[in-house]
């Protein structure tokens, strides 16, 4: 990595605690890259060679069985995946690929798993990410099973309003195909939880959103802190 690299890699919440000799082990053998759109990045299944960060862009994280395939998370900076199965030194259980041109920060699994028997504020740091991890997978978890399709995506919505600062109209961050795996249903279905939320004041365009009536949508959605807020480090 280039110096300017190293300093923004030490400054991150994952590295920032570490002892200075464990990072200078770590740093140069680890790579900082930009990933153009649409790369694959790793397969379900294959060994988990490197802990992957995601410092800038995003990534979606995605299985596929029997001749279906739906995404389990995207991740944004700045978040490690997939960190279980490097610590347990096995496969992947999901795939992941850019969904944006994106820097992934790749660090092999075995030096991270060295790493943390030897340094105490870095295995404290990985454990962090991995309950916020864990608590973030809840939440989708509770989010797929307790709500409507129309109520995820009104839910949804609000989220992205208040990341974007909007007023009254949003733009989705990516194309509804993907938006529709993500909330756990079919294209189908997500066209008609659209339809539902018109009574609430929501019009789409393909990928802009027009909301209407804030307060209409909010009582429709009862977004829940314990389902949508987000893990802070």
């Amino acid at each position: 990595m280039r110096d300017q690299d190293l300093e923004r890699v030490r400054r991150l919440p994952l590295f920032a605690t570490m002892d200075d000799a464990a990072f200078d082990r770590l740093a140069p053998i680890s790579y900082l890259q930009q990933f153009p759109t649409g790369v694959h990045l790793i397969s379900e299944g294959d060994s988990a060679d490197f802990l992957h960060v995601v410092v800038e862009g995003s990534v979606e994280l995605y299985a596929a069985g029997n001749g279906r395939e739906t995404t389990v998370a995207i991740v944004q900076p700045v978040t490690a995946f997939i960190l279980a199965a490097v610590l347990k030194d096995m496969v992947y259980l999901m795939s992941a690929r850019t969904l944006e041109s994106s820097r992934i920060l790749m660090i092999p699994a075995g030096l991270i798993r060295d790493t943390m028997e030897t340094d105490t504020a870095f295995c404290q740091a990985m454990v962090r990410e991995l309950a916020r991890g864990f608590r973030t997978m809840v939440k989708t978890v509770k989010n797929q099973k307790l709500r409507t399709a129309a109520e995820r995506l009104a839910n949804y919505l609000l989220v992205i309003h208040a990341q974007q600062g909007a007023s009254g109209e949003i733009i989705l961050p990516f194309e509804k195909r993907l938006l529709a795996s993500y909330l756990g249903v079919t294209p189908e279905n997500l066209s008609r939880a659209f339809k539902t939320l018109e009574a609430s004041g929501v019009r789409n365009s393909r990928t802009r959103i027009h909301i209407h009536d804030q307060a209409a949508l909010r009582k429709m959605a009862q977004p829940n802190p314990l389902i949508d807020a987000p893990e802070e480090w």
